[in-house]
């Protein structure tokens, strides 16, 4: 399944500076990921580090920094790793659940749930 949606990760400090994309929908990913030369140009910096593990079972350490992300009406706040210059953005499960939407694999779609779900 490859699936993608349109969003838009803002500044939280100074909203007018954004970026807007297309993410890969990584129903296996925890956090969102999005190249750092376009999070530095909104002005977002690295907020710390964290060791990721991949699909392979390899571990890596990643640069975090915060932001807002907004997706199919909704606007969450979220972390989000900075990926090397040719990484692909990818839109992690936090935002997702955050925002209220489930991704259906079977029929490959995103719907929004009639509310967030607390446990």
């Amino acid at each position: 399944m490859v699936m993608h949606v349109t969003a838009t990760v803002r500044n939280p400090a100074d909203p007018e500076r954004f970026w807007e994309g297309s993410f890969l929908v990584d129903t296996a990913a925890t956090d969102c990921l999005v190249p750092r030369q376009l999070l530095e140009a909104i002005g977002l910096e690295a907020k710390g580090e964290r060791i990721y593990g991949l699909a392979d079972g390899s571990e890596h350490r990643v640069s975090v920094t915060t932001g807002r992300v907004e997706l199919m009406g909704e606007v969450v706040g979220t972390t989000i790793l900075m990926g090397d210059e040719d990484s692909a953005p990818v839109m992690g499960m936090t935002a997702f659940a955050s925002a209220g939407i489930e991704v259906d694999p079977r029929n490959q779609t995103l719907k929004r749930l009639p509310f967030v779900r607390l446990r």
